[in-house]
C-alpha cells in the first residue's frame, strides 16, 4: 500500500469511531481521503444477548454527536436506556435522606438525563457509518509513526503510508502520543473498578445510583432490561477480594456497600477490573497530529464521564480540520489543530480536577467532614437553582461545547 491520506485516525474505539465517522461527513473532505487504523472490530451483538459488560452514560450533548456522525441512529433502541433521574448519597446519609441529592430531567423540561448503552455497540454504529460514508477502513495496528514536514508516514504490518493529519486515538499506551514525542502527567489512584451486572429486589426506576463509601464510590446503572450494571471504584487490596470471592460472598459485600438501595442484589454476570488513573497530555497537538479521547487524557469514572469527553474532543477537531477548506490551507497545520487543543484542553482538565476533588473529598469525610458534606448536599437539594446547575452538568450541555453538540447537525 502505498496510499497517502488526509486524515488517517489510528485506533476505533468509541472515540476514534466517531472521530473518523464526522470527518467523514463534516471536515469538507472526501471521505476516501479519510482513514481508520482498526486492529479488531467489534461483533455484533445478538437482538437477545445480555447487556455487555462495558457501558457508557450518555450525555444530551454526546447523543448529538453521536447523531452527526450518523451512529446514534444505527443502535438498536431496545437495548439502550435512558435515564430520568439521579441519585447521590454519602455512606454516613440514608438514601431517602434530605441529604441524598436528587435531580430530575423533569425539573429541567427535559425527557431524560441521558442514556446507558453498550461499548461494544457505540463503538460498531461508529464504525459502520464510517465505512458506508466511504471512509477508509484499514484492519491493521500501526506498528511506527514517523512524522515529517509534509505528512505523517505510518508503517501497518510492514506496509506504508502517508497522511497530512494523524489522530491518535489509541488508548492511555497511545503509539502516537509516544512518536510525536507528546509527555503525559500520571496519577494513580490505586483503585481498581470492578463492572458486573446485577439483579435488583426493586426496579431501578430509570435512575442511576450512587453512593459514596470509604474505599471508592458505587454506582448502579440502569440498564434496558431492568438489570443494572455495576461500576464499584475500591482499594486494591478491597477489590482483589471483591473479585477473588464466591458470588455469594460479593452480593453480600454489594448489599452493604449500596446500603440496599434497590433492595437484594444478585450478581448474574462475570466480573470485570481496569486500574485507576489520572492522565493528562501536557500538549493535545503537534505537528500533523492531535490526540482525542484516552490518548489525550482519563478521568477516574465516578462520573461516568470518560466516553462524553472523548465524543467531545472528536467533535471539537472534527470541526477545527473544517477550518482548513474553506481558507484553502493545510489541514495539518498546527496553528489550526491548536484550536482544537484551546477548546478542550482546559475543559478536560477542569473535568480531571473535579473528579479528583469529588473522589478525595468524600472518600475522606468522616465526623464533622461528613455532617459538611451531608449539610451541602441538602443546600444543594432545597436550591432549585443549584439543582438545575446539576441537572445541565449531567445533560452536558452546560459551557462552551463544539458546534456538533450543540445542535443536530444536517
Amino acid at each position: 500500500m502505498n496510499a497517502r491520506f488526509d486524515v488517517t485516525v489510528v485506533g476505533a474505539g468509541l472515540a476514534g469511531a466517531c472521530a473518523a465517522a464526522l470527518l467523514t461527513r463534516h471536515a469538507g473532505i472526501a471521505a476516501g481521503r479519510i482513514a481508520l487504523l482498526a486492529p479488531e472490530l467489534p461483533a455484533p451483538l445478538p437482538a437477545n444477548a445480555p447487556p455487555e459488560l462495558r457501558v457508557a452514560a450518555i450525555s444530551r450533548a454526546s447523543e448529538r454527536v453521536l447523531r452527526a456522525a450518523g451512529a446514534w441512529q444505527r443502535l438498536d433502541t431496545a437495548r439502550v436506556s435512558a435515564y430520568e433521574r439521579m441519585r447521590v448519597w454519602h455512606e454516613s446519609a440514608a438514601v431517602d435522606s434530605a441529604a441524598a441529592l436528587c435531580f430530575d430531567a423533569a425539573d429541567i423540561g427535559e425527557p431524560n438525563l441521558g442514556y446507558i448503552a453498550e461499548n461494544r455497540a457505540l463503538q460498531r454504529a461508529c464504525i459502520d457509518s464510517f465505512r458506508d460514508a466511504g471512509g477508509t477502513l484499514i484492519q491493521s495496528a500501526l506498528d511506527h509513526l514517523v512524522i515529517g514536514q509534509d505528512a505523517a508516514r505510518l508503517e501497518c504490518a510492514g506496509q506504508l503510508f502517508e497522511s497530512r493529519v494523524v489522530v491518535g486515538a489509541d488508548g492511555v499506551h497511545s503509539l502516537v502520543r509516544e512518536g510525536a514525542g507528546l509527555s503525559v502527567r500520571t496519577r494513580d489512584y490505586n483503585q481498581l473498578a470492578i463492572v458486573a451486572t446485577v439483579e435488583t429486589e426493586r426496579p431501578h426506576q430509570h435512575t442511576a445510583w450512587q453512593r459514596f463509601i470509604r474505599t471508592g464510590p458505587l454506582a448502579l446503572l440502569p440498564l434496558f432490561d431492568g438489570r443494572s450494571s455495576i461500576v464499584w471504584s475500591a482499594d486494591l487490596s478491597e477489590a482483589q477480594e471483591l473479585l477473588d470471592c464466591d458470588p455469594d460472598a460479593f452480593n453480600a459485600r454489594l448489599e452493604t456497600a449500596s446500603a440496599l438501595a434497590l433492595g437484594h442484589t444478585r450478581l448474574v454476570s462475570e466480573r470485570l477490573s481496569f486500574p485507576l488513573r489520572s492522565v493528562a497530555a501536557h500538549c493535545y497537538v503537534a505537528a500533523r497530529c492531535a490526540l482525542i479521547g484516552d490518548a489525550a487524557h482519563v478521568i477516574h469514572p465516578l462520573a461516568g464521564q470518560g466516553a462524553n469527553l472523548g465524543l467531545l474532543d472528536a467533535a471539537a477537531l472534527c470541526e477545527a480540520i473544517a477550518a482548513a477548506a474553506p481558507l484553502h490551507e493545510d489541514p495539518g497545520a498546527l496553528w489550526l489543530l491548536r484550536r482544537y487543543e484551546q477548546q478542550r484542553r482546559t475543559h478536560n482538565v477542569a473535568m480531571d480536577a473535579a473528579m479528583s476533588l469529588f473522589q478525595s473529598g468524600f472518600a475522606a469525610a468522616r465526623g464533622p467532614g461528613a455532617w459538611l458534606v451531608n449539610r451541602g448536599l441538602t443546600l444543594v437539594n432545597r436550591s432549585s437553582t443549584l439543582k438545575r446547575v446539576f441537572a445541565l452538568q449531567a445533560l452536558g450541555t452546560a459551557g462552551e461545547l463544539p458546534r456538533l453538540a450543540r445542535k443536530l447537525a444536517a
